[in-house]
Parts: C-alpha cells; sequence; structure tokens
C-alpha cells in the first residue's frame, strides 16, 4: 500500500535515516530489515537508509514535525523519515 499521506522525500538520495552503531558497540541491528520491507512493500522508491552519527541523530530529532512513539524494544529502532509532497 502506497503512503498516500506521507510519501517519502523522492528529490533527496536518502529520504529515511537510521542511527548509526556507537563505535564500540556490538550490535547487529536486525530491525532494520524489517524497516527496509516495509518501505519496500509500501510502493516507496527505498534504496538504502542514510546513517546518521549518534548525536547527530539527537539533534535532527529534536527538530522534527512530528514523533512517533512505539513499544518496538529492538536496539537501533529509531528512524527518521523525510516527508515528500502528495500529490
Amino acid at each position: 500500500m502506497p503512503m498516500e499521506i506521507f510519501p517519502l522525500d523522492d528529490y533527496v538520495d536518502k529520504s529515511s535515516g537510521v542511527m548509526e552503531v556507537v563505535p564500540g558497540d556490538n550490535v547487529k541491528p536486525v530491525i532494520w530489515k524489517e524497516y527496509k520491507k516495509i518501505l519496500k512493500k509500501s510502493g516507496e522508491s527505498f534504496k538504502e537508509f542514510k546513517f546518521i552519527e549518534r548525536f547527530t541523530f539527537y539533534e535532527r530529532a529534536k527538530k522534527a514535525c512530528a514523533i512517533a512513539a512505539t513499544s518496538e524494544s529492538a536496539q537501533y529502532a529509531n528512524v527518521i523519515l523525510k516527508k515528500g509532497v502528495v500529490r
């Protein structure tokens, strides 16, 4: 199902970003594979995530227009989606 009211920005190279794994943190975020499946299934032109350094991610999140808190407990499950134009 296309994301009709929240399409991703198709004028940028990477419209979705995740917090990159902190150096020394021995974690392989399995949730990212699920996010990729969801975005591809949505009909969006998703290619890859932009990996954002931890503190840069926090600063970008502070400036977000909307934040959705879920019960997801996987490590590194934070994601930033850049909204595009509804056509």
